[in-house]
């Protein structure tokens, strides 16, 4: 399948929407804790088992992402979204199933590994066709993209609890709402699929420029200390975040059990949306800061800021609802802000040439960190449930490591440096352009 070329004239504003409509279709990975407490109710699973199906779609979203992305760059954005789709979707379709055989190693398969390869691919899908789109405002332009994955589960946490409330929270109600799920997703994700297009060469003002500057190859970024100290700020800032998403609904009904005023299942899926909403703004925002303050100083505040924030949850969170609920939105924010911001990163460091590809290897930052912020929390939670504790006291050791974290990649990000003039490539982009243009001439009529 050859990258459709965009025909004269076309808008490049029609791409962010064709890249939202994966992103906020496999964003719901986001929303995966509303289903945690119906799947330990009916399966009679622990809090751990019933975080393997995510932190496996996260593990296979750094894989996939590492080894896709050199296709991806060879392909197209619609071949990577088409291969997003089928995984996606085929991944609730066999969850569905799972559920309503009642056997969970199929859950696990499905929604972790089938779906979770289709969250790899999806989600370097857009990345580098956004960049040469928009190759004055890469923070932005990537932020605007990147928002839908932070964004859908603002969508489907409400979505996802009401189905459950209307179906039942049984084995059977689960299979029917993983079904709309995988079916819904596919016909949005569709419409990405027909509108996508890469840029003509040489555009012009405001368009797709050719490449110049520092350039160099995805083999080559992997060989420079730049890469590696990135991939620390990413696994640090994500397990931060993580560790608070995965769990946040269970997580938050935990820390009030004891006051006056619980937290109810209602309550907390709300909470889990309001999480996605900052790390949605987060995204787009702090993405867009990162064009006017520098690459090097925005996470600074992510690492910095969010250390601080993860202290006043571990001392004061658990006496005050808006304060813990303030602190976590600020952390989420960070969070996708983190995400959204480590394209560009990447570009400042290692040109366009291929930073499609060296964004998909320094994923496996985000894979690591979907096992590290999970199993902290979970881990520990279940040992100190064990020894009797509860509410809030289940997660302060949890905590205190994600504050080490936090400082730990801080210091990452201050030791990056331009990258060696050994390392940069000479490229010359027009032979293949042109040749994508020539093959898509009868398209673009």
């Amino acid at each position: 399948m050859s990258p459709p070329v965009a025909p004269p004239g076309w808008s490049r504003w029609l791409v962010p929407p064709a890249a939202l409509s994966v992103h906020l279709s496999i964003g719901q990975a986001y929303a995966w804790s509303v289903f945690k407490p119906p799947l330990e109710s009916a399966l009679g699973l622990s809090g751990t088992q019933s975080a393997l199906p995510f932190q496996l779609g996260i593990v296979m979203l750094g894989l996939s992402a590492a080894f896709g992305g050199t296709l991806v760059e060879r392909h197209g954005p619609r071949w990577a979204m088409t291969v997003t789709l089928v995984c996606f979707s085929s991944g609730f379709l066999l969850s569905a199933l799972g559920a309503a055989v009642e056997q969970y190693w199929l859950i696990v398969l499905g929604y972790g590994f089938v779906g979770g390869i289709g969250l790899g691919i999806g989600y370097i899908s857009p990345v580098s066709t956004l960049i040469k789109w928009f190759p004055d405002r890469p923070g932005m332009a990537t932020g605007i993209a990147i928002m839908g994955f932070g964004g859908g589960a603002l969508i489907a946490s409400p979505w996802s609890a009401q189905m459950l409330e209307s179906f039942g929270s049984d084995s059977s109600g689960i299979a029917l709402a993983f079904l709309v799920h995988g079916l819904t997703y596919a016909v949005f994700m569709l419409l990405g699929v027909l509108l996508v297009r890469v840029p003509r060469p040489k555009e012009g003002a405001g368009g797709p420029a050719a490449l110049s500057g520092v350039q160099v190859s995805a083999r080559g970024a992997m060989r420079t200390p730049q890469f590696w100290l990135l991939w620390i700020v990413l696994c640090m800032n994500v397990t931060a975040g993580i560790g608070i998403l995965e769990k946040a609904a269970p997580m938050i009904t935990d820390f009030f059990a004891d006051t006056s005023i619980p937290v109810s299942a209602t309550a907390a899926a709300g909470f889990v949306a309001l999480l996605s909403a900052a790390n949605m703004a987060g995204r787009i925002g702090w993405s867009s800061t990162s064009d006017l303050i520098g690459r090097k100083n925005i996470y600074r505040v992510y690492l910095g800021v969010g250390a601080l924030m993860y202290t006043l949850i571990a001392l004061f969170g658990d006496s005050s609802k808006p304060l813990f609920v303030l602190c976590a939105l600020v952390v989420l924010s960070f969070y996708g802000g983190g995400f959204a911001t480590i394209p560009a990163y990447l570009k400042d460091l290692f040109g366009t040439y291929q930073v499609g590809a060296i964004h998909g290897r320094l994923l496996t930052a985000w894979s690591t960190a979907g096992v590290l912020g999970p199993l902290i929390v979970n881990w520990i939670a279940d040992r100190q449930e064990e020894a009797g504790r509860h509410g809030a006291s289940l997660y302060g050791t949890s905590f205190v490591i994600m504050i080490g974290l936090l400082v730990v990649g801080f210091v990452a990000n201050e030791l990056v440096r331009p990258v060696h003039p050994r390392h940069h490539v000479s490229v010359d982009p027009a032979p293949k352009e042109a040749a994508d243009v020539r093959r898509q001439q009868p398209e673009s009529a």
